[in-house]
């Protein structure tokens, strides 16, 4: 019988289910990609939520939370598995990971949830990866090799010796031709441009893409005449536009209204009022601040929510979006 961990009660910082892990390995993937490996303190037992495009967010010294995409395939249900990139201007997050971090560490980790879900019924689905973007794209690779469905991928770096899982993507191709790869360095200094990816993709297929920002933006464009529903990408980082009037926020559980002027977050303002919110990215990627509204209209700034949950109104990110009306009531 599979066994499930009993997940203690306490939810940590991020404010979802979390656990303590232990750091079990450490792997170099590329010169500044760190693949790291967490497992139950005690062993044995499967650890649940691991899905293709899942992700955890992990509690870090400082009172940080950041958020890794697992690149578990469905045969490692007994680990999460993160990579993640050396950010040369890190505030603090992935240069603890790939710096300080050591086997062994206790460290708070969430239950795995999902916010770039795979569509199971798909006849193909075509991959896009830039850089680190191949961590969630990997888990999806797997989980489609496993089940014998059709996939292919694109994947861009900067150059050769900076793409991580190589060797794993070799095996999973099994010299099949449905891996072709992008180096810039290769190329003449040229990005790759998604957009004769799309055009080569079959009908149907369905299409994913993690990346840069600049890439994204241009996988976007080409794929405006694709059914929205074949169309799926993650951004890791965001650009929070604080523009426009300030607005009232009432807590309704703390019991407390806060004014949030022009340029500030609702999440900056709670924090300074000494009211501790789940946060990662700080831009409207992640998830991690997702809040009930009770009251009132947000102006949803997030990339994370669908527009028909943005036109219903019943969540919004406190990172970075604000109020259409002149006061919202949240359920924190």
């Amino acid at each position: 019988m599979t066994e499930h961990f009993a997940v203690p009660g306490n939810p940590g910082e991020t404010g979802h289910a979390s656990m303590m892990m232990r750091v079990q390995a450490i792997r170099w993937r590329a010169p500044d990609i760190r693949e790291i490996e967490f497992c139950l303190p005690v062993p044995g037992g499967t650890l649940p939520g691991i899905e293709p495009g899942g992700h955890v967010d992990i509690e870090l010294p400082g009172d940080l939370v950041r958020s890794y995409s697992l690149t578990n395939g469905p045969d490692r249900r007994d680990a999460y598995c993160v990579a993640v990139r050396r950010a040369p201007d890190s505030q603090g997050g992935s240069a603890y990971m790939c710096d300080s971090l050591r086997v062994g560490e206790l460290l708070r980790v969430t239950l795995a949830r999902n916010t770039f879900p795979m569509a199971a019924d798909a006849a193909e689905s075509i991959f896009i990866a830039g850089g680190i973007g191949i961590t969630p794209i990997l888990s999806m690779i797997r989980h489609r090799e496993a089940c014998g469905a059709a996939w292919r991928l694109i994947y861009a770096a900067r150059s050769r010796a900076d793409a991580a899982y190589l060797p794993e993507l070799e095996a999973l191709d099994g010299d099949r031709g449905r891996v072709q790869y992008h180096f810039d360095d290769e190329n003449g200094g040229a990005h790759l441009d998604p957009a004769t990816c799309v055009a080569q993709a079959p009908a149907g297929a369905h299409l994913y893409a993690c990346g840069p920002a600049p890439m994204l933006d241009a996988y976007e464009v080409a794929c405006a005449d694709l059914p929205p529903d074949c169309v799926h990408l993650e951004r890791f980082a965001g650009d929070a536009d604080l523009s426009g009037g300030g607005f009232t926020v009432e807590l309704r559980r703390s019991g407390k209204e806060l004014f949030i002027p022009e340029g500030r977050t609702i999440m900056e303002v709670l924090h300074e009022a000494g009211i501790r919110v789940a946060y990662s990215c700080q831009s409207g990627v992640c998830g991690t601040c997702e809040t009930r509204v009770l009251e009132g209209q947000p102006d949803h700034r997030d990339q994370l929510l669908s527009e028909s949950e943005k036109a219903r109104g019943r969540t919004m990110m406190i990172c970075c979006s604000r109020a259409l009306s002149d006061r919202l009531v949240l359920d924190i």
